[in-house]
């Protein structure tokens, strides 16, 4: 392996950098993405049933922010909950960005990665025929091993800069895909919270 790096020329250390990056960004929102991890299990039941027996309290909705990304939003809406509709839905919508940020975190790193690794490899090609035209220039074409090292050069920084940036690029979309649906999932958790507090507030105005 060691060998193979060597001949592969300078770049093939940037390119090792990357994927070092790549692997540890990949491992992370691989974990950090879990879907239990982001959105609870009936959580929003949860909340509700809290909401139903006025439990709620500042250090339960604290928790409840501390519980996920989806429990970060749930709690901008109880802190929120008796102000209208509209303004219930600016904070959310406002937290909401702040959430998904988070969720995309890392995601852009990845995706320059996958952008940034063949071009590595293409310099790392270059400059392997550069070399291997100076070692015909200085011994002549008589001789097939003068060519071997420049390019040898070309073809391993050319491979290894592929063989990064593929992974790299399928695993980005495919982060990037889940972060979509989980936000569209928080979405649709977050709606149901607002549509039940709207409806409990029509109650008690209708009793009052």
């Amino acid at each position: 392996m060691w060998e193979i790096i060597r001949a592969g020329g300078g770049f093939m250390w940037p390119i090792i950098l990357c994927s070092v990056a790549s692997v540890a960004i990949i491992l992370e929102r691989l974990w950090t993405l879990q879907s239990n991890r982001v959105i609870p299990a009936d959580l929003t039941d949860k909340v509700w049933k809290w909401v139903e027996a006025d439990q709620l309290n500042d250090k339960l909705i604290e928790a409840i922010e501390r519980n996920s990304p989806l429990g970060k939003l749930l709690a901008i809406g109880l802190n929120n909950r008796h102000r209208s509709r509209a303004i219930l839905m600016e904070r959310l919508e406002d937290s909401g960005r702040h959430v998904v940020a988070e969720l995309e975190r890392f995601l852009n790193t990845l995706g320059t990665i996958a952008a940034v690794t063949p071009l590595l490899g293409l310099l790392g090609t270059v400059t392997g025929i550069i070399h291997a035209f100076n070692a015909i220039t200085q011994h002549g074409i008589g001789d097939p091993r003068v060519l071997s090292s420049g390019i040898g050069e070309a073809l391993i920084c050319t491979a290894a800069g592929l063989t990064v940036a593929i992974p790299s690029l399928i695993a980005y979309r495919f982060l990037r895909g889940k972060v979509e649906r989980l936000v569209v999932q928080m979405e649709k958790e977050a709606m149901k919270l607002v549509d039940a507090l709207d409806e409990q507030e029509a109650q008690r105005r209708g009793v009052a």
